[in-house]
């Protein structure tokens, strides 16, 4: 049953946390994963976030094909360059009207240019592609690349727990700029347990609760100084801002996607 006020609500709510558990483990259809698909079909109010590590297991796993509902957003964790590199081309084969990258814990530097750019000159890797061709979500035409397939959403954030390392604030700079360069919404969800203290220092690179990140920013040797508060003190505030930006919350509507079966006990 849809709840009271689903179908005017402006900004349809959105459900987290699946973390790509309906998108891992055996590939034959499960009891379990046939019923989250109905449960998502049923709901086209709520805005349904499916994250997951295996990007390579979507197009099996899920029911939609070419033909995903408005109100399924898919996502990968990308959290070095590395699993940037392997996942996102994965992750631009699918026909989502949003597709997002959770780079938390974000560990390394992230260079997303090539998967968010509108268009670029064809130089290498790619020079042998023939006309026509789509590599990383850009089609060839002539000597030019232009994207055809993009990231529409990128999530940043440091790490939690115990043995939680610091982030370099750089990282999260690097990819609020590079989104805003290529108007992509950027989210910075948390510091996680270390935050910047505003202060350079020398010295030991770690001691208890502090730490010294990034590259000398000075000829004297000095670096970015962290400090271990906990995520509720580190807040989530990049040079004083937040970022929140999200995708364009549409009405919600129907999908038009056959419904998945349902395999009843």
């Amino acid at each position: 049953m849809e709840p009271r006020g689903a179908a005017h609500r402006r900004s349809p709510p959105r459900v987290h946390g699946l973390h790509g558990r309906c998108l891992r483990g055996p590939l034959q259809v499960s009891e379990a994963r046939q019923r989250l698909w109905q449960l998502i079909e049923e709901t086209p109010w709520l805005r349904w976030q499916l994250l997951t590590k295996r990007p390579e297991n979507i197009a099996a796993m899920a029911p939609w094909g070419d033909n995903w509902p408005d109100h399924v957003w898919i996502g990968t964790s990308v959290e070095d360059q590395r699993r940037a590199d392997e996942r996102i081309p994965l992750l631009l084969q699918v026909n989502a009207r949003v597709r997002f990258l959770s780079c938390e814990p974000l560990v390394q530097q992230l260079d997303l240019e090539p998967y968010l750019a509108e268009r670029h000159d064809v130089t290498h890797p790619h020079l042998d592609a023939p006309e026509g061709a789509v590599v990383d979500g850009m089609k060839r035409t002539s000597d030019r690349w232009t994207r055809v397939a993009r990231i529409n959403w990128v999530i940043a954030g440091g790490e939690s727990g115990p043995k939680a390392r610091p982030m370099n604030p750089e990282w999260a700079r690097s990819l609020r700029d590079q989104c805003h360069a290529t108007d992509t919404p950027y989210f910075f969800k948390q510091w996680g347990e270390w935050a910047p203290s505003g202060r350079i220092a020398i010295g030991n690179s770690w001691r208890a609760g502090r730490a010294l990140v990034g590259d000398p920013v000075d000829d004297l040797g000095h670096r970015i100084e962290m400090l271990r508060l906990g995520k509720a003190k580190a807040g989530r505030l990049l040079d004083g801002q937040l970022h929140d930006a999200v995708p364009p919350l549409t009405p919600a509507r129907a999908s038009t996607a056959a419904a998945a079966p349902v395999l009843t006990p």
